[in-house]
């Protein structure tokens, strides 16, 4: 006799439905994003249903993080994507895909009568084995830090990179640039020190690296327009209060020069707090709110220039690059840090006037300028760049994925009972990397990827597939060079959820909350 233990409208699915719902879905998705992958890869165009704003990308963290899920496996694979694109920066496609290529490979096994338990062990094994491999085909070369090779290499991961995003066309050139940035960091991983602008007009190869911080805003009306050993004080404050602010007050007078009083008595309060911020000794005031024409007149009249309406991440980013800090009160100007910089100087990018902050406290600090023909274009063109200055931020280097296989198969040999096929099952699903990577480029997949494993199993460990010529080709020669990291972060990730879903053999689903009548 059945009981039902549940609410009304929730559900239950349990074992053979239970993972089959999760396999089809994660599947599903795994499909998705898998003609993306590559240097061959394709675009995807995503319009919102609000606001119709479209966007044309081959990010798999931008494309998976856009669509609404209602399958609980395929959501753990969009999850997992996000954990690479903020561990790494790099390789949200290739996680996904090889994970959903694992589940694959499992549905295969489970079908076979094969435990589910037995199936986690193979690819733990697999997965150690996968891993061995990529730290012995690691090179390292950050000892040499200030040299040629480390240089060289951060140049091939930055092309690596890039060769599958829109940059590809120019990735020479977008390489050098993103290495410029990071070596400019001095071996640090805050990205925030390199600003990204964004400016349409051009073409993309118009884009250029600027030493120090650019602000998208103008300097104030009669302020000078150039000043030179620049000390800045950086402010949170109202500078509007031409006007009583508090909330529902009502003044009533009797009559215009009662009126002219107020007016008056807020004048003078605004001209002291001028005062206040003139004591600091500065000679640039920048406000993150708006400041009113009378403020600004009396700033001009002392020779500080002004700049206003600095939005909070401008503000932020500003206080970071020049040592100063955000100032809210100015009655002690002994506690204040100021920022200070070289040169202040307006620029003209395209039509556009903006504000270079140039000698700044922090020397790592720089702009990239991106330029391009379309809004779509340079908004992917940032992610591209973002993706290659993150995966720069590591300095350990492997060559490519599918020298993992041929390691897993040896794994594979070695171990005893029905692991042995879950082992070589997670191999398989290693070779469609350079399987998916052949189809989306539009040579013979088959062909390609058995030479290649002849090639490895040959003692050819740098073998790999040349993308431009549809051939098996050295890497090392090539420069194809990937982070280590990234390579380790794809296949612990993939694992990991493969086998957190292979796991599942009830899938419970709650009512949904009622809404109550008012």
């Amino acid at each position: 006799m059945s009981m039902h233990i549940f609410g009304q409208q929730a559900s239950e699915e349990k074992a053979e439905n239970a993972r089959l719902s999760s396999f089809v879905g994660a599947l599903a998705l795994g499909d998705l994003v898998k003609s993306t992958l590559g240097p061959k890869g394709m675009n995807k165009i995503l319009q919102s249903a609000s606001s119709g704003d479209i966007q044309v990308t081959n990010d798999g963290a931008t494309i998976l993080k856009s669509i609404q899920l209602d399958n609980a496996a395929a959501k753990i694979l969009v999850n997992i994507s996000k954990v690479q694109d903020d561990e790494v920066g790099d390789g949200t496609t290739s996680v996904c895909v090889l994970a959903a290529e694992l589940l694959r490979e499992a549905e295969k096994l489970v079908a076979m009568k094969i435990h589910p338990q037995t199936i986690v062990e193979g690819y733990r094994v697999a997965s150690i084995a996968a891993l061995a491999a990529l730290e012995n085909a690691a090179v390292d070369h950050a000892y040499v830090f200030a040299f040629f090779w480390f240089s060289w290499d951060l140049f091939n991961i930055a092309r690596t990179t890039l060769s599958s995003k829109v940059l590809s066309q120019e990735k020479d050139y977008f390489a050098n640039l993103a290495v410029d940035a990071v070596l400019r960091l001095k071996g640090s991983t805050d990205l925030e020190h390199i600003q990204i602008i964004k400016k349409v007009g051009g073409k993309l190869t118009d884009s250029y690296l600027d030493e120090g911080f650019i602000l998208d805003k103008t300097i104030a009306v009669n302020s000078p327009k150039r000043m030179e050993n620049a000390k800045i004080l950086i402010a949170n404050t109202s500078m509007d209060t031409d006007k009583i602010k508090i909330f529902g007050a009502r003044v009533k007078v009797d009559s215009t020069g009662k009126l002219a009083e107020l007016e008056r008595a807020e004048r003078e309060k605004m001209k002291a707090k001028v005062d206040a911020i003139a004591v600091h000794g500065i000679n640039c005031f920048v406000n993150r709110q708006l400041i009113y024409n009378y403020p600004e007149s009396l700033l001009a009249e002392k020779g500080i220039m002004v700049i206003e309406h600095a939005d909070f991440e401008g503000v932020e980013r500003l206080s970071l690059v020049t040592g100063g800090e955000i100032a809210s009160t100015f009655d002690r100007p002994d506690l204040v840090m100021l920022g200070k910089c070289d040169l202040i100087e307006e620029i003209i990018i395209g039509e556009d006037k903006l504000i270079k902050f140039s000698g700044v406290a922090a020397g790592e600090a720089c702009t990239v300028v991106l330029r391009g023909s379309t809004n779509q274009m340079i908004d992917e063109a940032e992610r591209s760049l973002h993706d290659a200055l993150s995966v720069l931020s590591q300095t350990v280097k492997e060559t490519r994925i599918m020298l993992m296989s041929c390691a897993v198969e040896e794994a594979a040999r070695k171990v005893k009972g029905k692991k042995a096929i879950a082992a070589e099952a997670f191999s398989r699903a290693l070779r469609q990397i350079p399987t998916i990577l052949a189809d989306n480029a539009g040579y013979d997949s088959s062909d390609l990827v058995t030479r290649l494993r002849a090639a490895h199993y040959e003692g050819q460990l740098d073998a790999g597939l040349d993308m431009n010529q549809g051939t098996i080709g050295s890497m090392r020669q090539l420069g194809v060079t990937e982070s280590y990291k990234l390579k380790r972060q794809v296949v612990l990730s993939a694992s990991e959820a493969a086998e957190m879903i292979i796991r599942v053999d009830d899938i419970l689903r709650a009512s949904p909350r009622r809404r109550e009548a008012v």
